[in-house]
């Protein structure tokens, strides 16, 4: 028998329909959402009542677009005949004079139920395999930069299908709006963090995206040093402690060159300082870092 969705994660989706209707830019993701709660929400009257989804998802009937409204209707319709047929179940039970039978502990607080987490290789999670569809803005070039966010945030993470392509595309929609359209730059951001969500080491960055600490609008407009981790910070501070000791003098202010080329991604975005580290009639040790997927390398 199939597992409905828990409490956690139908308040989960609800709260991400609440974010998304009032835009119509947003359209294909509520309508997603409601697919989803239509599909997989196995309703009984305390679950209704303690997520007040059925009030939520009843807004949506006079929604300006059709098919929010059209769905957000099935779904009211869907549920309302669940509830009436468990209810004359119970009746009939009670009647007979025999116990009722349980209902799903979904109204239970507890945490979600395995069927509402991805069970597979976490690894080697993307949109193809995931079964997700991508095409959601009429834009191929959009529609790619959405699934390249949702391989970054879905990589090494449990989160459902259906809550990374939400946030995936609230976060290509905020690339776009701050880089004003399609272009080069809002291009190189959505690679920039998508090599961020993908570096192993920086596991909290994707699953603060995914949770909403980190707000999409904030995500798209973080610096290369705003999107590392903690320990990587704090390799830098100490790599750069090491690199004044040695020189034995001040590390010089870091400089952007367009003549060096990062051997990682091959963008011309590469920052650089330099330093004395041997002995004086040595040449400087030159310190560069690329600013777009973080790749660090020195030569003489």
């Amino acid at each position: 028998m199939a597992t409905g969705m828990a409490q956690r994660e139908l308040e989960s989706q609800l709260k991400a329909l609440l974010k998304v209707v009032g835009d119509k830019d947003s359209a294909p993701a509520a309508i997603t959402i409601l697919e989803t709660l239509k599909r997989d929400v196995k309703p009984t009257e305390e679950l209704l009542r303690a997520t007040k989804a059925g009030m939520i998802v009843a807004k949506q009937k006079g929604n300006q677009n059709k098919d929010i409204a059209r769905l957000a209707a099935e779904v009211i319709g869907k549920w309302k005949r669940a509830v009436q047929i468990q209810q004359a179940e119970a009746k009939k039970q009670k009647m007979s004079g025999s116990s009722p039978p349980k209902a799903e502990a979904t109204s239970s607080p507890a945490p979600a139920s395995k069927g509402d987490k991805y069970t597979g290789d976490v690894s080697k999670r993307r949109w193809e395999t995931d079964k997700v569809d991508t095409k959601r803005t009429g834009v191929p070039t959009r529609d790619a930069c959405i699934g390249l966010i949702y391989n970054g945030l879905a990589f090494m993470s449990d989160a459902s299908p259906t809550q990374v392509i939400a946030k995936a595309m609230e976060v290509e929609k905020a690339a776009y709006e701050s880089h004003k359209g399609d272009n080069s730059d809002y291009r190189a951001k959505l690679r920039s963090l998508f090599q961020n969500l993908k570096n192993k080491d920086n596991r909290e960055l994707g699953i603060q995206v995914l949770s909403g600490d980190i707000l999409p609008s904030k995500f798209v407009v973080m610096t290369h040093d705003e999107l590392k981790s903690a320990k990587r910070i704090e390799e830098d501070k100490k790599l750069n402690y090491e690199n004044m000791k040695m020189a034995q003098v001040p590390m010089a202010e870091k400089s952007i060159s367009d003549a060096l080329r990062c051997g990682r991604c091959g963008q011309k975005k590469v920052s650089y300082s330099q330093a004395q580290t041997r002995s004086a009639d040595e040449p400087m040790t030159t310190f560069c870092e690329c600013t777009v997927c973080g790749n660090r390398w020195k030569f003489s």
